[in-house]
């Protein structure tokens, strides 16, 4: 696993590849649904944010 890692490590360390996780983060994690969002709204985006904790977690990893 480590090599898939280090890869992660590779795509995210350029310039390019921080602004996207950054923009990940953004419209991920960052975001806030309102007390009217549904169910499965709410499930979508913790599905996104988990994928997106994940990518940071192998990126750490990785380092």
């Amino acid at each position: 696993m480590k090599e898939i890692e280090q890869n992660y490590v590779r795509a995210f360390s350029t310039a390019a590849g921080m602004a996207v996780l950054a923009h990940l983060r953004k419209i991920t994690i960052e975001r806030v649904l309102g007390p009217n969002a549904s169910d499965s709204e709410l499930r979508g985006l913790e599905a996104q944010r988990a994928l997106v904790h994940q990518i940071e977690n192998l990126i750490e990893r990785g380092k």
